[in-house]
């Protein structure tokens, strides 16, 4: 079975508190998210990404460095908000998920 259908939602969660924390881009996102297990292409990260931004969690703007450009993006207030309160409702899956760790050993 593919479980990779629920950890949309984890990856969509995992940008946007690294754009809370600093500006990101596409390349650096698939680098980080793969530290965490996570096997990303661009193809499947760019749709996020704009879909985060169609939300308004997102904002992004073109940055050069010489000929090359890259697309910067960075967490709205909207998203600073989204991912505050996320954060109360993560903390509570986590608590039920783990509660009965023990039992389960």
């Amino acid at each position: 079975m593919d479980d990779r259908y629920l950890y949309a939602g984890l990856i969509r969660l995992h940008v946007l508190h690294h754009a809370v924390k600093e500006p990101i881009y596409g390349l650096a996102m698939i680098e980080e998210l793969g530290r965490h297990g996570y096997k990303l292409s661009a193809g499947t990260l760019y749709p996020i990404l704009h879909g985060l931004e169609e939300k308004g969690y997102l904002t992004s703007t073109e940055e050069r460095t010489g000929s090359a450009a890259r697309r910067v993006y960075r967490a709205t207030p909207a998203g600073v908000r989204a991912l505050a309160a996320t954060k109360f409702k993560v903390r509570e899956l986590f608590g039920e998920l783990f509660e009965d760790n023990d039992s389960e050993s």
